[in-house]
């Protein structure tokens, strides 16, 4: 968006990248060479599925850049393709409503191997939690964070992309190509949205690809706002509504139980039944911390847009001869 384009289209991006991914990793592990390393399949795959979101978000990019249409509108168009073509396809060539990844989970490869190599078989607390807890496609992504908002702020091509987001016509008055630039910024965020998408089916959804990612393309757009498009602010925002994802995994453990292990709080659920059945309809519903991230970033955004600031020319499409 840094670039002048609004990609509403990072959840059919994400849709995309992930069933790419999850061809691919259908495919590979036929071979016994990645039966035997898991964590490259999954890092080819996680490369497959870049490239793939790189290559779906093209069409945003030529309808925005080159045809002038309204970009959210193309955004929504692309939304509503990609599952679409991604169920089709697995209809066709595996006779199924959904293609499901082999032992997905072993698949992603979490970095086990790795550790038991590093700490001579002694994980110990923190060691569980970076290599036997972790998938490599977390450290991946920190990585490409770091990297991408060096890039962005303090090299040549990130400060003409920013300037194509903020005035294109002055920038071009500068000799910056800023059809080349949106180009570049969409084809970016549409290789980051495919890693995304086949990371969380690989991982979160537990290597089923049946056409949604769940709405975290539409999260990622939410914590970008945010964020305020800026990197430390989206970092976090990503922790934030992280952990209250998380939330939905662990609550029976980390809240309930705590919980219920008080005398006041078995006192109040033996001798009040109204509190009983509340309790257990909402703090004891796993859809109800499901919920939570969501409306959260509907609060959070509601108190925050007003400060807010977009790209001046963002969503915008690039007229030589205006001013």
């Amino acid at each position: 968006e840094r670039s002048g384009i609004i990609n509403i289209a990072l959840d059919g991006i994400m849709i995309f990248g992930a069933f790419a991914g999850a061809i691919a990793a259908h495919g590979l592990r036929q071979d016994p060479f990645f039966v035997d390393h898991n964590q490259l399949l999954f890092c080819v795959c996680l490369l497959i599925a870049a490239v793939s979101g790189a290559a779906f978000s093209l069409l945003l990019s030529f309808s925005a850049i080159n045809l002038k249409a309204d970009q959210t509108i193309g955004g929504t168009a692309l939304n509503l393709l990609a599952p679409a073509v991604t169920l089709f396809i697995t209809k066709v060539l595996f006779n199924k409503d959904k293609l499901e990844m082999e032992t997905a989970v072993d698949s992603a490869g979490k970095n086990r191997d790795f550790g038991y190599a590093l700490l001579n078989g002694d994980l110990g607390a923190a060691g569980q939690v970076f290599f036997d807890k972790a998938y490599i496609s977390t450290f991946i992504a920190l990585i490409l964070f770091v990297l991408l908002s060096v890039w962005i702020y303090k090299t040549k091509t990130g400060l003409r992309m920013r300037s194509c987001g903020e005035h294109p016509q002055a920038a071009a008055s500068v000799g910056i190509n800023v059809v080349k630039m949106r180009y570049l910024g969409t084809t970016i965020s549409g290789a980051l949205a495919g890693f995304g998408g086949y990371a969380y089916v690989a991982t979160v959804a537990n290597g089923t690809a049946e056409g949604t990612v769940a709405g975290m393309g539409f999260l990622a757009i939410a914590i970008m706002i945010f964020g305020n498009w800026k990197p430390v602010g989206i970092a976090l925002g990503s922790l934030l509504f992280g952990f209250l994802k998380c939330l939905a995994v662990t609550y029976n453990k980390s809240l309930i139980q705590p919980l219920e292990s008080h005398e006041w709080m078995k006192t109040l659920l033996a001798n009040n039944e109204g509190f009983k059945a509340f309790y257990e309809a909402i703090f004891k519903n796993m859809y109800f911390y499901n919920l939570i991230p969501f409306v959260t970033v509907l609060i959070v955004l509601a108190f925050t847009s007003k400060r807010s600031r977009a790209p001046k020319a963002e969503g915008i499409p690039y007229d030589k001869g205006a001013r």
